[in-house]
């Protein structure tokens, strides 16, 4: 799995739109879009801020290790 695949599934599984995503996490909305399509990379403080909402590991949403 890759991050791009990672972010998705981790949205999708707590029904809420990149919109929703976005302005709970203060990042854009198109920013996510290209990060959920692969086409960008976000960089460490867009992942920290991901991984703060998500409750998971910066290394976990990098697909750098499994959910315990």
């Amino acid at each position: 799995m890759e991050f791009c695949e990672r972010l998705q599934e981790l949205r999708k599984g707590k029904k809420i739109s990149q919109m929703e995503l976005a302005e709970a996490t203060g990042l854009s909305q198109s920013a996510i879009a290209k990060w959920e399509l692969g086409k960008a990379d976000p960089c460490s403080t867009a992942l920290i801020k991901l991984a703060k909402y998500f409750g998971k590991s910066v290394d976990y949403l990098l697909c750098l290790e499994n959910e315990l």
